[in-house]
């Protein structure tokens, strides 16, 4: 049988996109202006005062790109980026950072300390050197990509002053853990290393009581991405649950009212939440990617497809499962190309029926299905698409053997991820509302929508001069090598957003960041 490897992935992604723009060099992070006013006279702060920023959030605040959060990455974080902008504005030029000093940082979801694996941010890596065609994210440290990108960190305590700090962002956080002091206390299931690392009083003060205690006169707030975006990461799988309306209404409430009435002073902005079809993490495998020759095709109908849908149709005989889900299950492979064998957890589980009619050999396929158009297969589902399934020749995750389900997000976990980040968007919405005029909401999910829209219509937008597209392929990506965090140029769109709201509600004329004054992402490197 034929196998498909991870690097299929990016191939679909390059192949999209032109690569007749400039050419990004990984390591000059701060190109020329090119003409870009940045601070142009008459800005004014309107009714708001930006003498002290602070930010609290999550990965995006903290400026966590690629995987990781590194040095390049951190220093054009939002809240650097903003406070440049505010600056203009008679802000404070001081923007003060828990510095994480590494170059390529520490990969949390890659790396295994215990195993000695330490791995860092994710670079396009291409090992032939025969161009983007056979380029893939790969992780520093990881054998064969060249320095600089031959290194990791597990990150360091900060060594600063913490008393000083305007940056509170956290990467991967749930709302709920910004609010309790246990994020820093490494007995907790709550425990976040990346907090406890500079956090004042680790497990004894919370993120939100130390982001108060910095006493800012203008704040940018966003917290509640991480409380829907880890579930889809793996595959709205129970592993990472979702957190429940009744508890996200009860904690965002209890933020914002936290920080009205503490700081007499408070005033800010608040980010909602984009929807997951707005990433590329979610949208860069086709449902249909795996590409069949006629005897392949052939060969894998009568082997599997043919025997299981005679099984299908005798539980339907015998009334275990209905016509319809009988027409869901069928597989059916074909020359050219083919959807996705994964496992869906919504289906009835016909385990106990096959081990009863002695078809023992189709067990794997209990609850299996080939994707549909409406399915959505995350960029994790690129490292086992094609492999072998615990060494067996004949069991070729994604083709003849189901993946499993974090792979995949069926059409009922889309629609529930939809519906929820909707309502958690109503309950921002509803807390800016009861503000009494002090805070701003930043619509982050109709810009992503829009950044999207225009990516599938036209190939993206055009700021400055430079285009931008939502997808993590260079040279137009506004996203980094992760395809869920922005690089610097996504995350200048994405500041832009919350300049226009702070514009908006306070009668502000804060200038907004040039585009042309950030690099995207880099084209791959070779050994």
């Amino acid at each position: 049988m034929k196998n498909f490897n991870k690097y299929l992935i990016v191939s679909i992604a390059f192949l999209a996109f032109s690569c007749a723009q400039e050419v990004i060099d990984l390591e000059d992070p701060d190109p020329p202006l090119d003409g870009c006013i940045t601070c142009p006279p008459g800005a004014s702060s309107g009714d708001a005062s930006f003498d002290k920023f602070v930010t609290v959030g999550s990965s995006f605040v903290a400026g966590f790109q690629a995987g990781a959060l590194f040095n390049a990455g951190q220093n054009n974080s939002m809240g650097v980026m903003i406070a440049q902008q505010l600056n203009c504005a008679g802000g404070s030029d001081v923007f003060n950072q828990p510095d994480i000093n590494s170059r390529n940082g520490f990969n949390i979801q890659l790396s295994d300390p215990a195993q000695g694996i330490i791995l860092g941010r994710l670079v396009l890596f291409d090992p032939d050197g025969d161009g983007p065609e056979s380029a893939a994210p790969a992780p520093a440290g990881a054998p064969g990509v060249p320095a600089p990108y031959n290194t990791a960190d597990i990150p360091l305590p900060f060594t600063g002053e913490k008393a000083s700090l305007n940056n509170f962002g956290v990467p991967i956080l749930y709302l709920g853990q910004a609010l309790i002091p246990d994020t820093g206390n490494p007995a907790s299931p709550y425990f976040n290393p990346l907090w406890a690392r500079f956090s004042s009083n680790p497990g004894v003060t919370s993120i939100a009581q130390e982001a108060l205690a910095a006493a800012g006169s203008f704040y940018l707030i966003w917290l509640g991405v991480d409380d829907v975006l880890i579930h889809a990461v793996y595959g709205a799988s129970d592993g990472f649950p979702l957190t429940s309306v009744a508890d996200f209404t009860m904690q965002y409430n209890a933020l914002i009212s936290t920080m009205l009435t503490v700081n007499p002073a408070f005033k800010g902005v608040v980010g909602n939440i984009p929807e997951i079809e707005t990433y590329p993490y979610f949208t860069t495998i086709p449902y249909n990617v795996i590409a069949l020759d006629e005897a392949t095709a052939a060969q894998l109908q009568s082997n599997i497809a043919d025997n299981y849908n005679q099984f299908l149709d005798a539980m339907v005989q015998f009334q275990v499962i209905t016509q319809e889900e009988r027409n869901i299950r069928a597989l059916n492979y074909a020359e050219g190309a083919n959807s996705v064998l994964i496992v869906d957890e919504e289906l009835s589980d016909l385990s106990q029926f096959m081990i009863d009619n002695g078809a023992q050999a189709l067990l794997p396929y209990a609850q299996a299905r080939q994707t549909t158009p409406n399915d959505l297969m995350p960029l994790s589902a690129g490292a086992v698409l094609g492999e072998l399934y615990m060494g067996n020749p004949l069991a070729i995750q994604g083709v003849s053997w189901p993946l499993e389900d974090q792979y995949a997000i069926t059409v009922t976990e889309f629609i529930e991820l939809k519906t929820t980040i909707a309502t958690f968007n109503a309950v921002i919405e509803g807390a800016v509302a009861g503000s009494g005029g002090r805070l701003a909401l930043a619509d982050i999910n109709t810009a992503y929508n829009a950044l999207l829209g225009a990516s599938v219509m036209g190939g993206g937008l055009v700021i400055d001069g430079v285009a931008i597209a939502s997808t993590f392929a260079p040279p137009v990506g506004a996203y980094s090598e992760d395809g869920l965090h922005p690089n610097d140029r996504g995350y200048v769109y994405t500041s832009n957003v919350f300049i226009q709201a702070i514009n908006s509600a306070f009668g502000a004329s804060v200038p907004p960041l040039c585009m042309n004054a950030y690099q995207g992402t880099g084209l791959p490197v070779s050994p």
